[in-house]
């Protein structure tokens, strides 16, 4: 699958189901992969990762939280996986790819993310596809595609230090940044007649841009 799969179509949940089918790859191909040549699809994992693990916090989880009945306890497991994912990548990436102990903890961080990901697809994805209105799925849309298109997750060659390829440093940073952007893609629907729309999952939804 291309990495343009990733941002392109006009429905957010594809968008986000297109990216567990992506993330799913990379993990198969890290896994299948000799010791030398795990760099670069781990590279894309992380990139992408962030990526996905910012739309999630920024748009999925408050969406959800406002707009599903007895969604709390749900979306605080999944935020518990969430945090538990990044604090293995970013032992992950200070291991390095060539490291005898870097199978063990990665085969580790697949299960758990291939388990996440069919929990998120089961319920916060199907919810947003019953309930979202049309002008919320296109505020969604617009977020994730353009935190996507910003921040790659397989640089072209040559444009390593473009513009374009926000996303670099610890997975953490990465994630950050990535949040960033969703943030300011939000605001940018919304202004200047409504205001700024963004925030981390407090229970406090990019409501402007989500109404």
């Amino acid at each position: 699958m291309s990495e343009h799969s990733t941002t392109s179509g006009g429905d957010v949940v594809d968008l986000l189901l297109d990216q567990h089918r992506r993330l799913r790859e990379l993990c198969t191909e890290i896994t299948q992969a000799t010791p030398a040549a795990r760099r670069e699809p781990f590279e894309q994992l992380l990139r992408l990762m962030a990526v996905h693990e910012a739309v999630e916090e920024e748009i999925v989880h408050p969406y959800v939280r406002l707009r599903m009945k007895g969604s709390t306890t749900m979306i605080n497991e999944r935020l518990q996986e969430e945090n538990a994912a990044k604090k293995t990548l970013l032992a992950l990436d200070t291991l390095g790819t060539d490291a005898p102990g870097f199978m063990p903890l990665f085969e580790q961080f697949q299960r758990s993310l291939l388990e996440h990901a069919a929990k998120e697809e089961s319920s916060e994805f199907a919810g947003i596809r019953a309930q979202a209105k049309p002008s919320e799925r296109a505020a969604m849309v617009a977020a994730v595609k353009l935190a996507a298109a910003l921040a790659p997750t397989h640089p072209h060659p040559g444009l390593e230090t473009a513009p374009r390829n926000l996303l670099v440093g610890t997975p953490l940073a990465m994630i950050d940044k990535a949040r960033d952007l969703i943030r300011q893609a939000m605001q940018r629907r919304t202004q200047p007649d409504n205001g700024p729309t963004t925030g981390t999952d407090t229970g406090n939804p990019p409501s402007a841009s989500l109404q």
